[in-house]
């Protein structure tokens, strides 16, 4: 019983599953934030790169006794609310 903590304190995990599947949809300079809000849900986290709206959508995983596990995919947005650039990674 003494060694359960110690074992949940050996790995993390952040972020949120999202709709990996649906990533070949986003199409650069047509999808919109609405379109990607319904296909991905609200995003895990957001911010600004150059000026430019970004969101993110990723799970992370982190264990010190097995394999990292990370997906993410990071989104721009244009001035008018569609896909400038996105990128998709993952370990899986």
């Amino acid at each position: 019983m003494m060694l359960a903590p110690l074992l949940l304190a050996g790995c993390a995990t952040v972020g949120q599953d999202f709709a990996t599947h649906k990533v070949d949809r986003i199409r650069i300079g047509e999808t919109t934030r609405d379109e990607v809000q319904s296909m991905f849900g609200d995003p895990w986290r957001t911010g600004l790169k150059d000026g430019q709206r970004t969101w993110t959508y990723g799970k992370y995983r982190w264990s010190a006794f097995d394999d990292s596990q990370t997906t993410d995919l990071v989104i721009t947005f244009d001035d008018e609310g569609r896909v400038a650039s996105y990128v998709y990674n993952t370990t899986e």
